[in-house]
């Protein structure tokens, strides 16, 4: 069976100004799933990329290569981030370790901010991508399928979202914070994306005073300060709104700042006693981290949320206590299901080759004097002593298949018996995967 390899970074090992050197837009991580699928080693992959973390899931039968291929290829399409750096700060995890990292980001709990709603939705948007750049199959299918399960139960046996806490809210939280009195202030929400929208919701909820979102898409901009009660405008009004602003907000998928030091500069130079408060969040950052020494500017980053978070980590641990219960439950389940998909040709090829035998030994014990009554009872006579001597056989290899040590009894099967089963990844071509065992639920319960 293939081996399940994931590697990347995330804000538990690497700063922002790692974290963005690694960020894929869209078209970058399709781009990286078709190419890594076209290596020997890899047989399916899939891409994620948030502000938080760069991650790619591959299935192959050399976990060692494909993990080198994996580390080449994120590195070649970085920004600047060399492969000692990379190493410094990666991390890979193999087979059921690999799915628990999975399940565990699924279900927020390796989130910056435990509990944050928006990771699901990514996880299911990279997903769906890979699929469409036809990088995923069979497994790849049924792991994401049962990450995005195991995030619901979660979110709704557990209260590990109580309070509910996103990046979105932690943004317009700081901004509270620097400025308690958002009545009667001018907010600019720089993005036309879900964490754009999101965020600037976020902050009329809190009670901001005006609203306005500038996006590359005017109309998407628009659209957006419509829904909230806003006014969108294009990039070219950007230098206006930022001197009219108190509350700059920016979450944009550009791959360089928009917004520089001297631009912070100019727009503070009339309002001295008037303080602007920029809270960049996206990955790579929109804002020159040197607009925080310009006078009267108050700059946070996406690291800069960790401060929030904590706050409300101790509610939450004993809710994460029960969600890692479950998150071991679903582990185990996907475990289940992968080795019953191994045994299950291993117990067909058993089968295949028992019946050639008795089909063979009929054909040598018949003769033209039989007649067919005698040939009907032969038939069912020997069919029910092959069914009678394969059925312990059967239930014990699938038993033993999702025990932890258990693949070596189904590989000792094949081996007493000479089954030619070759070692590959189940072909999805045909849009079905093998049946499972019975008894075990299917990838859509």
């Amino acid at each position: 069976m293939p081996h399940l390899v994931a590697v990347g970074i995330s804000h538990k090992t690497a700063p922002v100004e790692q974290r963005e050197k690694l960020a894929l837009t869209d078209a970058n991580a399709r781009t990286l799933a078709r190419s890594l699928v076209r290596h020997p080693d890899i047989a399916e992959a899939v891409v994620l990329s948030t502000c938080n973390r760069t991650e790619v899931y591959a299935h192959a039968l050399d976990a060692g290569g494909a993990e080198d291929a994996i580390c080449a290829a994120l590195v070649e399409g970085s920004t600047g981030m060399t492969r000692n750096e990379f190493d410094c700060v990666r991390y890979a995890h193999l087979d059921d370790r690999a799915v628990a990292h999975l399940f565990r980001v699924a279900s927020s709990l390796d989130s910056m901010v435990v509990g944050e709603s928006e990771i699901q939705g990514q996880v299911r948007q990279a997903w769906e991508r890979c699929a469409e750049e036809q990088s995923t199959g069979v497994l790849s299918d049924r792991l994401f399928r049962q990450a995005l399960e195991a995030g619901k139960r979660v979110r709704t046996e557990t209260q590990v979202a109580v309070r509910p806490v996103s990046v979105s809210t932690v943004a317009a939280d700081l901004a509270r914070e620097a400025i308690p009195d958002l009545g009667g202030r001018r907010g600019l929400v720089l993005g036309g994306g879900r964490m754009a929208e999101a965020t600037a919701r976020a902050l009329m909820e809190r009670g901001l005073g005006e609203l306005v979102v500038i996006n590359r898409t005017v109309g998407t901009a628009r659209e957006i300060a419509e829904r909230l009660g806003g006014m969108g405008l294009g990039y070219d009004c950007l230098a206006d709104e930022l001197a009219k602003a108190d509350v700059v907000v920016c979450s944009t998928d550009a791959p360089h700042a928009l917004i520089s030091a001297a631009q912070v500069e100019v727009a503070l130079e009339d309002r001295p006693a008037r303080p602007m408060v920029l809270i960049d969040i996206a990955v790579p950052r929109d804002v020159d981290p040197a607009a925080s020494g310009v006078h009267g500017a108050v700059l946070f980053d996406i690291d800069d949320l960790e401060r929030v978070v904590a706050q409300h980590r101790d509610q939450r641990e004993e809710h994460a206590r029960r969600a890692e219960v479950i998150v071991g439950e679903e582990v185990e389940r996907y475990a289940a299901w992968r080795s019953g998909l191994a045994v299950t040709p291993v117990i067909t090829s058993l089968r295949e080759m028992a019946e050639a035998i008795r089909q063979g030994e009929i054909a040598r014990a018949s003769d033209a004097e039989m007649g067919a009554e005698e040939a009907e009872r032969i038939d069912r006579v020997t069919r029910a002593i092959l069914n009678k001597l394969l059925h312990e056989p059967t239930v014990r290899a699938r038993e033993a298949a999702a025990s932890i040590d258990g693949m070596r009894h189904v590989e000792s099967l094949r081996h007493l018996f000479g089954l030619g089963v070759p070692d590959r990844i189940p072909d999805a071509s045909s849009g079905t995967a093998p049946a499972e065992p019975a008894g075990r639920r299917g990838p859509a319960d």
